[in-house]
């Protein structure tokens, strides 16, 4: 479980094919502290296992359905990633609870930046913005953002100057993709619903039920 507060943008060294799969190496310095083999680290959002510490380089395994689902097959060495460590029970929740299980991808459709401020809107599919809501939370590339504006196939964020300099998203262009998990209680508010049949039903039927 993660929190979605970046806490360091590492960089690609070395990403090697491994059949379907890949071994992609990133060079650290701040989280290298207290990182073990067998750790979880959220990668650009995308919770992936340690197998290999050489140096300030850690070493994860990547398989197909990873690479399918996120923008991690699209990096290539050099490339700056975000990098966040497993939550800690009892620490403070900045952002939200983040699983690091990625839902989908999204591609920036527009950027205005004002000031040190930016507002970004990304596409995504339908069956993810039903699970956003105007003031929610949602998580892009491993950052934790509070959606502005929510419609049919979009939504908006603003990133304030922090964000900005201290993740990767102060790098996003137009068409670029990222990595989008939808907030957990979302999700199972949606599966509530589905379960009790409650969104195949009209709100005439609805409000007849509660009259």
């Amino acid at each position: 479980m993660f929190t979605g507060l970046v806490e360091e943008v590492g960089t690609i060294a070395t990403i090697k094919a491994d059949g379907a799969a890949v071994q992609i190496s990133i060079a650290a310095k701040l989280i290298l502290s207290d990182v073990q083999l067998g750790a979880s680290i959220a990668v650009n959002g995308c919770c992936l296992t340690v197998v290999n510490i050489a140096g300030t380089q850690l070493t994860f395994d990547a398989g197909e359905e990873t690479l399918r689902r996120t923008n991690l097959g699209q990096r290539k060495p050099g490339d700056q990633i975000n990098l966040e460590r497993a939550l800690q029970a009892g620490n403070r929740l900045g952002g939200h609870y983040v699983t690091g299980h990625i839902d989908g991808l999204g591609t920036v459709r527009s950027r205005t930046d004002e000031g040190e401020w930016s507002t970004i809107w990304i596409i995504a599919p339908p069956e993810l913005t039903r699970q956003m809501a105007s003031k929610g939370s949602i998580a892009v590339d491993g950052v934790s953002l509070t959606l502005v504006e929510v419609v049919d196939d979009a939504f908006s964020v603003m990133l304030v100057p922090h964000t900005l300099k201290n993740s990767t998203l102060g790098r996003l262009g137009v068409r670029d993709s990222v990595n989008l998990e939808t907030d957990l209680l979302a999700k199972y508010v949606q599966r509530q619903c589905e379960t009790a049949g409650w969104l195949s039903r009209t709100s005439s039927e609805l409000s007849s039920e509660n009259s």
